[in-house]
């Protein structure tokens, strides 16, 4: 194979898993915005969001999206596909389908 040639793949498959890892983390990031019948298709997964990309409720002293103050916040959630919740593993833990005192804000 011509060096060139093997230079070039090895780019687009660099650039193609760039693009990949890039939409994951827009959907982990940015507030949702889903029609109801979207909605049915979701779930609320407790202990997955980072801080502050949260969907909403986030405890005692907050108000909605955008507001937890620590990564995988056991008390606030991220919508995330039906039957997904508690297969997602994070540093702390698995997502949960009910809010918990186990990883809050000191």
């Amino acid at each position: 194979m011509h060096p060139r040639l093997s230079l070039r793949s090895s780019l687009l498959a660099a650039g193609a898993m760039a693009a990949t890892i890039g939409v994951a983390a827009t959907a982990f990031a940015a507030p949702l915005q889903i029609t109801p019948e979207q909605m049915a298709t979701m779930e609320k997964c407790y202990g997955v969001a980072l801080a502050g990309k949260n969907d909403c409720k986030a405890g005692p002293g907050t108000t909605c999206a955008g507001t937890s103050k620590i990564d995988y916040q056991s008390n606030s959630w991220k919508l995330v596909p039906k039957g997904t919740c508690t297969n997602i593993t994070t540093p702390v833990g698995q997502g949960s389908l009910s809010e918990s005192n186990a990883h809050l804000p000191a």
